[in-house]
């Protein structure tokens, strides 16, 4: 019964969209009808799948090196307090950094046929709300957990696996919540920029330069599903890792 209101407004939503343009005459460049989107979704169907699969393939990687980098470094600074000091302030500039400023720039470090810089651009992305989502995580120890590894005598990497990393998961996964949009955000933002010509940026810039409006929308339609997609994927591997959180709520 939750997923029933989301789906409601949607449908609104389509529903307001499409009178919209049909009444007041937009032309589609301008805002084309969801029909119209939806017709060339149906048409483009094998280009926006193939689209999809390049798109996400740099997306997944990107996601999954960024992941894995900011669990390291968040453990590494939950040890050393100076360490987190510096790399807090180092992760919020990072996090600043614009896309559009970004993907350029190693665009020209490798070659045009290169996925490399998207799959960067993806970890880059990445690593900000995992990295400060796992290390908030991480020093938040239950002080009786604390007390009774230091009477076995456990040592430093015992303790963190045992204890930090497994108390730390929920907040692991909410980091891996926000960056899994975000991942397949920047893998197609990416693609605005040069680069093999087989993911859904360059065939949203392509089909928006032949003046085909609704068929760029059918690939960023395809964009957002991706995202949905990545999403939904993130909250079922919460489920399986974190069992009995999903029966608590």
């Amino acid at each position: 019964m939750r997923v029933l209101p989301p789906v409601l407004v949607g449908i609104a939503a389509i529903v307001a969209w499409q009178l919209t343009v049909t009444l007041g005459r937009i032309a589609p460049f301008i805002l084309p009808a969801p029909s119209e989107i939806w017709e060339q979704l149906v048409e483009q169907r094998q280009n926006v799948w193939e689209a999809a699969l390049a798109s996400g393939a740099n997306a997944l990687i990107g996601l999954i090196a960024g992941a894995v980098v900011a669990v390291l470094a968040a453990m590494i600074a939950s040890w050393f307090r100076p360490i987190a000091e510096i790399s807090v302030p180092f992760a919020a500039v990072v996090s600043a950094l614009p896309i559009i400023a970004l993907a350029p720039i190693l665009n020209n470090m490798f070659e045009t046929t290169s996925s490399i810089p998207r799959r960067l651009v993806a970890a880059i992305i990445v690593f900000f709300p995992v990295f400060l989502n796992t290390l908030r995580g991480l020093r938040e120890v239950n002080p009786i957990h604390q007390e009774l590894m230091r009477t076995y005598a456990a040592g430093g990497w015992t303790f963190a696996t045992k204890v930090r990393l497994p108390g730390a998961l929920p907040y692991v996964f909410t980091g891996l919540r926000q960056a899994s949009s975000l991942a397949v955000i920047a893998a197609v933002v990416a693609e605005y920029f040069g680069g093999l010509q087989n993911g859904l940026g360059s065939r949203i810039t392509s089909a928006a330069a032949f003046t085909a409006y609704p068929r760029a929308w059918a690939f960023v339609v395809g964009a957002c599903l991706l995202g949905l997609v990545f999403y939904l994927t993130t909250l079922l591997l919460e489920r399986l890792a974190m069992p009995w959180r999903s029966r608590l709520i």
